[in-house]
C-alpha cells in the first residue's frame, strides 16, 4: 500500500507538491512563533541558574530598577539565622552612551558595595570574565567600570578604552559575558558611583542580593525575612501615571485617572490624597467598621519588601509566556486552517478523478476499508513531508535570527516543540483526507465504474 501511495502522489506532482508546501509553511511559522516562548522559557531558567541567592526588593516593584529601600537595613538582613552575605544594589537607566541614545535593547547601570559582592560564593559577574579584571576594592569611588563582550562590541571599546555613560567618561577594566539577555546588558560599577551619577538618595538602594547558607530552606529564610520587616512602614511601589496629576484637581490626566482606579479596584478602597482627610478624626461609621486593631486579634500587617527566588521569577516568567502561547496559537490556527483546507482540495479532486480506479480496487476485492486506509493513508504522508520540511525550515530560521541578532534575540525550538510539529502536521494530513476517503468508500463498484 505505501508504494501505491506513493505512487498515486507523484503521479500528481504539482498538486501534491502544493499541498506540502502549504503545511510546510503553517508548520515552519508555528516552530517559529513558539519558539518566542520557549525562549522566554529557557533565558529565564538558564539565567536562574546563575543567580541562586534571593532578591530583596520592594514589594509590588515589578523589577529591582523601580523599588526603593532604606540602605540601613542592611545591617538587619545581616544578622537573620541563614544569610551568608548581603550585597546592596543599585540600579540606573543608561540613556547615552558616547552620544548615542539608548532605547533598544536597554541598557542600566548596576552599582553594587564591591567588598561584599566579592565575598559572595558565585558573584554571577565574577566568573564572567572574560577579559581584564573584576572590580577590586580599590575601584571603590572610581569610574572604573566593567562592561558586557556586547556593549563593548557595540562601541567598539576593550580593556582600559573611556566609555562616555550618560555624560561621564568611564574606565573599563574588564569585560564579561554570561551568555544571558537579561544579564548582558549591565555596565557594573561601584555603587557610590552610581549614586552620583543617578542622583539617587544615598540613603537608599534598590534592592538587596542575599547569599545564603548552605543548609538553609530558601522559602524558610524568605518567610522569616519578610515577617522580619512586617512592622516596617514603606509606602508600597506604585505605577508612576498614578502620579501624573492630582487626583480630583480640574486637570487630572484622563491616562491617571483611569490607572488610580483601576489601582482602587485592586487594592478594594480608595487612599485619600487629602491631608486634611488623613488628619480628620473618623466618625462612628467609620469606627465601626474599621478593621480590628491588631491588638484585637487582626492578621499581621504584610510587609513593606518580597523577597523573590529564582523559582519566584520562573513562576511569573510562566504566566506571561502562558498569554503569550494562547496569542500565538490563535495567529498559528490561521495557516494551521489555510494548510488543512489546501489537504481537503487535494484529496478531493484526487478521488474525484480516480473513480473508476476505486471501483475496479472494489472489484477485485478492496473493502471500503482498505479504501479509507489508502487516501488517508496518502494524506498523512503529504502531513509528514510537510512536517519534517516545517520543522527544519523553522528550526533553521530561528538559528539564523539568534545568530544576526545575539543582543536582541533568543529562541528556541526544542527537540518537543520540533516533534509536535511533525505530529501536528501528520495529524492535520490524515485529518484532511478524512471526508474525501469517506466519499469514495461509500461508492459502490459499479457506480465507481459507471460515474467514472
Amino acid at each position: 500500500m505505501f508504494r501505491f501511495a506513493i505512487g498515486n502522489l507523484l503521479s500528481r506532482p504539482v498538486r501534491s507538491a502544493l499541498s506540502v508546501l502549504g503545511l510546510t509553511v503553517a508548520i515552519s511559522g508555528m516552530v517559529g512563533l513558539f519558539s518566542i516562548a520557549g525562549g522566554i522559557d529557557n533565558l529565564v531558567r538558564s539565567t536562574f541558574e546563575l543567580i541562586p541567592g534571593l532578591l530583596v526588593q520592594q514589594r509590588g516593584a515589578p523589577v529591582p530598577i523601580f523599588s526603593v529601600l532604606p540602605s540601613s537595613w542592611q545591617s538587619e538582613l545581616e544578622e537573620i539565622d541563614g544569610v551568608s552575605v548581603v550585597n546592596p544594589e543599585v540600579l540606573a537607566r543608561v540613556n547615552v552612551i558616547d552620544g548615542k541614545t539608548i532605547i533598544s535593547p536597554p541598557r542600566f547601570l548596576l552599582g553594587f558595595d564591591i567588598e561584599s559582592r566579592l565575598r559572595l560564593r558565585r558573584g554571577v559577574y565574577c566568573e564572567q570574565i572574560e577579559k581584564g579584571r573584576f572590580l577590586e576594592p580599590d575601584d571603590r569611588g572610581s569610574f572604573n567600570i566593567v562592561v558586557s563582550r556586547q556593549i563593548a562590541e557595540e562601541f567598539e571599546k576593550g580593556v582600559n578604552d573611556t566609555l562616555r555613560v550618560n555624560g561621564y567618561d568611564m574606565r573599563i577594566v574588564g569585560v564579561y559575558h554570561s551568555g544571558s539577555l537579561l544579564l548582558d546588558v549591565n555596565v557594573l560599577a561601584d555603587i557610590e558611583t552610581v549614586r552620583r551619577m543617578a542622583r539617587f538618595d544615598p540613603d537608599s538602594v534598590s534592592c538587596f542580593y542575599l547569599e545564603t547558607e548552605d543548609d538553609v530552606d530558601q522559602e524558610v529564610l524568605q518567610q522569616r525575612i519578610e515577617q522580619q520587616f512586617a512592622d516596617r512602614s514603606l509606602q508600597s511601589w506604585q505605577p508612576s501615571l498614578l502620579g501624573l496629576m492630582q487626583p480630583g484637581s480640574a486637570n487630572e490626566n484622563p491616562i491617571g485617572a483611569l490607572f488610580r482606579q483601576l489601582d482602587v479596584a485592586v487594592r478594594g478602597r480608595p487612599e485619600s490624597t487629602d491631608p486634611e482627610d488623613a488628619s480628620a478624626e473618623p466618625s462612628d461609621a467609620t469606627a465601626a467598621s474599621a478593621p480590628p486593631s491588631p491588638t484585637s486579634g487582626s492578621p499581621p500587617p504584610e510587609s513593606p519588601i518580597e523577597v523573590r527566588t529564582g523559582d519566584d521569577w520562573s513562576d511569573r516568567f510562566s504566566e506571561m509566556t502562558g498569554d503569550l502561547d494562547l496569542f500565538l496559537g490563535i495567529m498559528t490556527a490561521i495557516g494551521v486552517s489555510i494548510a488543512v483546507l489546501s489537504i481537503i482540495n487535494t484529496m478531493l479532486m484526487s478521488v474525484t478523478e480516480r473513480t473508476i480506479e476505486f471501483g475496479i480496487l472494489r472489484a477485485n476485492g478492496w473493502t471500503s476499508g482498505e479504501i479509507v486506509r489508502l487516501i488517508t493513508f496518502e494524506s498523512g504522508l503529504l502531513g509528514i513531508f510537510g512536517g519534517l520540511f516545517g520543522a527544519i525550515i523553522g528550526w533553521s530560521a530561528t538559528l539564523l535570527l539568534n545568530a544576526n541578532w545575539p543582543d536582541r534575540l533568543h529562541l528556541y525550538a526544542g527537540p518537543g516543540l520540533l516533534l509536535f510539529g511533525v505530529a501536528f502536521s501528520t495529524l492535520l494530513g490524515v485529518m484532511g483526507g478524512v471526508y474525501p476517503a469517506w466519499l469514495a468508500a461509500r461508492l459502490s463498484p459499479m457506480e465507481a465504474i459507471r460515474r467514472g
